[in-house]
This record gives C-alpha cells, structure tokens and sequence, in this order.
C-alpha cells in the first residue's frame, strides 16, 4: 500500500495559476492525480498545466471566474467531459478587496468576499458531491486562513469568510460522511504569495511574523502542496470536519 498516491484520481484546484493553488495542483500531479488547472485567466492556466506535462504529470486548463456560477458549472461539466468524474476538490480560489476595520467596509466589498470565498465554495462542493457519493468516494479540501481563527483590526470581513469556510467543512463532513465522503480545510498563515504581497512585502510586518514565529519564518507555498496531498489520499482516510493548521506556529506563540 502507498498511502500518499492518488494514481487514477481526478482533482479539481481553484484558483492554482498561481500561489498556493499552484502548489497544491503540482503535489497532487506529483502523487499521480489527473489535475485540472482553473482560474480567471485562461493563458495563465496553461502555462501551469503545461509545465505540470512537462514534469510527467496530467493537467489540463480550464477557466472558470469563481463568482460565475455559470462558470462553475462548465468547470465541473467540462472536468466530466474530459476525464469522466471528479474525486478531488479543492476550493482554494478567494478575494479580498478590502483592508480595514470593519466600520469602513463597503456593502459591495463585503458581499464580494463572502460571495468568493463561501457561497462559491458551496456551489462548487454541491455541483461535484452527488456523483461522489454515487460512487462512495470523493475528497472535498477548502483553503481556509488563520484568519478564521481570530480577531482582526484589517482583515475582519476576510476573517469572517475563513471562518465560515471551516464551518463548511464541517457540515459537510457531517452531511456526506455517510458516503464516504471527507471534507476537511487547510489554514495556511502568511505565505509568500501575490495575493498576501502587501503583508510580506511590509518591512515591518515581515520582520514582526519572521520573530513572533516559532519557525522564524512566512511560509512558502510548497509548504502547503503536500498538506493537500495527505487529505487527499489513503494516508488521510480517517480525517475529516478538521482543519490543519499551517503557520509556522504563529497561532500557539501569543
């Protein structure tokens, strides 16, 4: 048995043209998954699935706007028409276009990030769960955030959508378990990606993360890739409603 290979599984990952996401896709590639590479752009997606191909692995690029759930539709349809089903899905795309307290956050901002970050979530997890269920396998994992897991002063309606994610993974861990069927979240805390540059790229904030953090660093995103590949996988069969926290220790340091 090799409780880490997903030989023969069909992934889907959000928003992996880049960052986390693209971490993500590359490990399951690794692991033997078939991986479809989605996100806004249709180029930047096979550039990725391309060089996924060029390293041994099976990737295909189709595009699809998170906030669409027309597009989600035709991701998953398309994912179908090409490969036959989905075991794996990874929600990781997300927005957040507001930085600031809560009392300044636009109507339009706020729907915006709960709109991208939880209610596609759903709509992408209920488009896939009945045919895994059919089949009493499927693997749904949702990038969450540390954010989800405190207060904050800037992120708050950021944070809110985070947490409301690890509540998704939840109930849908209770709802689908029965079909054998796991739902779990990653919360990676700072990486060093382009959507969290203006964290990383701040002096002082990078210095308060690289010595308030056990590890005396911010993450990189192949240190969440393979966090991936054990929810995906045999190696984690008995897990699921959970989320793995990813932060270098931040969260138990004070």
């Amino acid at each position: 048995m090799k409780p880490f290979e997903l030989d023969g599984k069909v992934s889907v990952v959000t928003g992996s043209s880049r960052g986390i996401g693209r971490s993500i896709a590359e490990h399951l590639a690794a692991a033997g998954a078939k991986v479809v590479i989605s996100s806004r752009k249709a180029d930047a997606c096979e550039q990725v699935a391309q060089a996924i191909r060029a390293a041994g692995g099976q990737a295909a690029a189709i595009p699809a706007n998170i906030g669409e759930k027309g597009q989600l539709d035709n991701l998953v349809s398309e994912t179908r028409r090409l490969w036959g089903h989905i075991d794996i899905l990874v929600c990781n795309a997300a927005s957040n276009p507001y930085y600031g307290p809560m009392a300044g956050l636009p109507d339009e901002a706020f729907n915006k990030i709960l709109q991208n970050n939880v209610i596609a979530n759903h709509w992408l997890c209920n488009l896939v769960l009945p045919e895994m269920a059919q089949r009493k396998d499927g693997v749904i994992i949702i990038v969450s955030s540390i954010g989800g897991l405190k207060g904050s002063a800037a992120l708050g309606a950021y944070a809110i959508s985070k947490a409301a994610d690890m509540q998704l993974a939840r109930n849908l861990a209770v709802e689908w378990g029965k079909h054998n069927i796991r739902a779990n979240c990653i919360a990676p805390g700072l990486i060093k990606t382009d959507f969290a540059r203006a964290l990383w790229e701040n002096p002082k904030l990078l210095a308060h993360y690289e010595t308030t953090t056990p590890l005396g660093r911010i993450g990189d995103p192949d240190d969440i890739g393979g966090i991936a590949v054990f929810l995906a996988s045999r190696a984690g069969a008995f897990v699921t409603g959970q989320t793995i926290v990813a932060d270098g220790g931040i969260t138990i340091a004070g």
